[in-house]
């Protein structure tokens, strides 16, 4: 399991400083003191959750297709997230990062990500966002909105919670490496 962390915080750290290898100052991990260390880390998340999701089958028109993640009310962290993944792949597939507006959430995407800490709104977003194959939001009972995975600051740090029934609705499967990492795993439907 520490070798899990690792990886994960790995990741983190290259991501933050914007190279490999390359470790950030003990601080830089509490990301609740500061809002753009805060969306960078999530950025990090973001990028490495695609590897832990196994998408449908019919997720992608052929096998050059990109994966494609959303984000809607969150440019800055849209554009943190386009730094990270430019030139790289994921499963062989280029990334290719969308901010989109509230108006185009039926946009066909791999990934989105819904900014903000309105659970009424994310809730409206999520529902109205019926293409999102694996949905992240940030906001107080994020899951119970619909949310496959939601970010939380537990302790300074951030950590993200699972609804695994979510993901499965939508043919997400979700390795099992990433639930070892996450803050907390729900396992049956949300009340």
């Amino acid at each position: 399991m520490r070798r899990k962390l690792a990886g994960w915080a790995l990741l983190c750290a290259a991501a933050l400083c914007g190279a490999p290898g390359l470790v950030p100052p003990a601080h830089a991990e509490n990301a609740a003191t500061s809002p753009a260390l805060e969306r960078r880390v999530k950025a990090a998340f973001l990028y490495k959750f695609l590897g832990y999701a196994e998408f449908p089958t019919g997720a992608f028109a052929d096998a050059a297709s990109p994966v494609t993640i959303g984000v809607v009310g969150a440019d800055d962290l849209a554009a943190e997230l386009a730094r990270i993944v430019s030139g790289r792949t994921v499963n062989n597939r280029a990334i290719v990062v969308r901010v989109l507006r509230e108006s185009e959430l039926g946009a066909p995407v791999h990934l989105l990500f819904i900014g903000g800490f309105d659970a009424g709104r994310v809730g409206r977003m999520v529902r109205a966002a019926g293409n999102a194959l694996l949905v992240v939001t940030e906001c107080d009972g994020g899951l119970q909105q619909g949310s496959a995975i939601n970010f939380r600051i537990v302790d300074e740090r951030v950590r993200f919670d699972v609804a695994l029934d979510a993901a499965e609705r939508n043919g997400i499967k979700l390795s099992s490496r990433l639930l070892t990492v996450a803050n907390r795993v729900q396992k049956g439907a949300l009340q």
